[in-house]
């Protein structure tokens, strides 16, 4: 069997673990693959292939990273539950809180010590699992 067929089935299985993990690494390794199988479909040397290959998998990764990294602001910014509001269910002694949303309980603390704790409060930030709330209703972004 021709050496690209190789690749190219390699490249489907890695496209196929993609689908399974849901992360972009495996579908830049499975391009990565696909490249070093149209080399070989090319008829180039295997050293030229495993190149080839291999500096498709580092300049997808390096892009990947770039795209992931340059937009850090835009996923802290698209939190739905910012501006909603909460039921404190209990005042703890160290100022954090616990608080009834989306049927639930969440861990939460005060934006500010100078935060009232009369009136409804609304969530301005999550911090992990944790909400930070406030009690002037933020913007929605």
């Amino acid at each position: 069997m021709a050496s690209y067929i190789y690749w190219f089935l390699l490249a489907l299985a890695l496209l196929m673990a993609e689908m399974a993990t849901g992360t972009f690494y495996m579908l830049v390794l499975s391009l990565a693959v696909a490249v070093g199988g149209v080399a070989a479909l090319l008829g180039l040397g295997e050293a030229l292939q495993f190149a080839l290959s291999g500096l498709a998998g580092v300049a997808g990764i390096v892009i990947l990273r770039r795209l992931k990294s340059a937009s850090p602001a835009d996923a802290v910014n698209s939190n739905f539950d910012i501006g909603q509001p909460v039921q404190v269910v209990a005042w703890h002694e160290d100022g954090t809180l616990r608080v009834h949303y989306r049927g639930a309980e969440w861990d939460a603390e005060l934006e500010t010590t100078h935060t009232p704790h009369e009136g409804t409060l609304y969530i301005k930030a999550t911090h992990g699992s944790k909400l930070v709330l406030t009690h002037r209703k933020p913007q929605q972004q």
